[in-house]
């Protein structure tokens, strides 16, 4: 007679499930996937280049060396390490991502879907916020070397409070987070949101939202 205290089969496989559910990306099943880029496009991830084909400068990237250009309407820019510009990264479950600021600069509110967000600043001061499910704003004003984590999902930014300009790194537990910006996702889709779903959301008359929507048509 089995004992009452032994988990049934059914239980393992909804622990395994669950256990599944909320890991990032999933467990790779070999030491390394370096991404084939010229490969077709395959689920989840590029497909790998042959063992023999690996070198030493897959596993090595000057992706974010670089400072890049903050002219631009939120003084701020992103520069992406993922596994389409780092091929090494593939399958492995991380990414990162270098954010330089002009003074005063913001990384507008957006969420990440696939990832968790691990901040860290290099240069300068950054205020760096989330809000959750219930609408509670939790905020850090982070100088150099300090960490500041933004649990996956939840929207967040980052204002550049300092006097110069700013720098820091995003590390994420997904070699493709997704970016999801609320501001271009009602203003700038295409095809456009209908009207009436932006008036009735932002209690707002249609020459409003019209306004509303030119400041992103560019974007």
């Amino acid at each position: 007679m089995a004992s009452a205290a032994r988990p049934s089969l059914a239980l393992l496989l909804l622990a395994a499930a669950v256990a599944g559910a909320l890991s990032a990306d999933p467990a790779a099943l070999q030491d390394f996937c370096v991404a084939d880029l010229q490969a077709a496009t395959s689920v989840d991830g590029f497909a790998c280049k042959p063992a023999t084909a690996v070198t030493d400068a897959d596993f090595f990237s000057r992706a974010i060396a670089a400072a890049a250009s903050t002219s631009n309407p939120f003084g701020v820019n992103s520069t992406r390490a993922t596994a389409s510009t780092f091929p090494g990264l593939n399958t492995l479950g991380v990414s990162v991502t270098r954010v330089d600021m002009a003074p005063g600069g913001l990384n507008p509110p957006h969420s990440h879907p696939r990832a968790s967000e691990l901040v860290m600043v290099l240069k300068g001061e950054v205020m760096v916020g989330f809000t959750t499910g219930g609408n509670r704003l939790f905020s850090k004003v982070l100088k150099e070397n300090e960490l500041f984590v933004v649990p996956r999902g939840l929207q967040h930014f980052q204002l550049n409070t300092g006097e110069g300009d700013a720098v820091f790194v995003a590390m994420f537990d997904s070699q493709s987070p997704g970016v999801v910006t609320p501001t271009l996702a009602m203003f700038a889709t295409k095809p456009a949101m209908p009207m009436e779903v932006l008036t009735k959301t932002f209690l707002m008359g249609e020459d409003e939202v019209s306004a509303m929507k030119s400041k992103f048509a560019g974007f």
